[in-house]
């Protein structure tokens, strides 16, 4: 356990300055932190030795997700995952997680090496996915909802004119629910132009 973290104080100038390197006992009482843990967390790291790992806990994930955590390193087991953290000023990260444990000479489970690095991007690029497809969701709902509405209408009155014969008055009546409808549908598509062209604008910049 020493020799690993001697190993480790002796390669950070060298190492990846992405990678957030950390070890910890059982418990998950820290033991190690790189400069890279201190600099995102934005705690000193004479504030992460020896606190809980729970220090940077965003209170994203529930108990069951760290349950399964704990339980597959406990086993001797590599747990990875994705983490939500949160820094000291109250500013959330995401991290890709992997988790070693470490083993004694019984090869018994001692502590646990954690390398992460930060995938903000990635996750913000997610979320505004998400929030494209609920908004493409809310067009079709318009869509099938609205545009239905004023095209049966215009139908229904094509279909009154084929199979009967009405007055003036009938016909003048029947013209002005027409341009009514007609009036509806113009509407609808124009706010339908507006929709897909600011989702697009929305795709455009998060592929940039």
């Amino acid at each position: 356990m020493t020799d690993l973290r001697l190993l480790l104080n002796n390669k950070e100038g060298q190492n990846d300055h992405h990678i957030i390197c950390s070890i910890t006992d059982r418990k998950g009482t820290i033991l190690y932190a790189n400069e890279k843990f201190c600099q995102i967390s934005g705690y000193l790291k004479e504030e992460l030795i020896g606190a809980n790992h729970n220090i940077v806990n965003s209170g994203l994930h529930n108990k069951d997700f760290f349950k399964q955590l704990w339980q597959t390193v406990g086993k001797g087991n590599i747990w990875q995952g994705e983490i939500r953290n949160k820094s000291k000023d109250g500013s959330f990260y995401w991290v890709d997680t992997i988790i070693f444990p470490v083993f004694d000479q019984q090869h018994a489970t001692q502590k646990y090496f954690s390398v992460r690095t930060v995938i903000n991007e990635k996750k913000w690029a997610e979320q505004n996915r998400e929030k494209t497809i609920g908004e493409l969701q809310t067009l079709l709902f318009k869509i099938s909802h609205g545009i239905r509405q004023p095209v049966t209408q215009i139908m229904g009155i094509l279909e009154l004119l084929n199979q009967h014969s009405i007055s003036l008055n009938e016909m003048k009546e029947l013209i002005n629910y027409i341009h009514l409808s007609t009036t509806m549908l113009d509407n609808y598509t124009r706010e339908l132009t507006q929709h897909v062209d600011f989702i697009t604008k929305q795709e455009f910049s998060i592929n940039i």
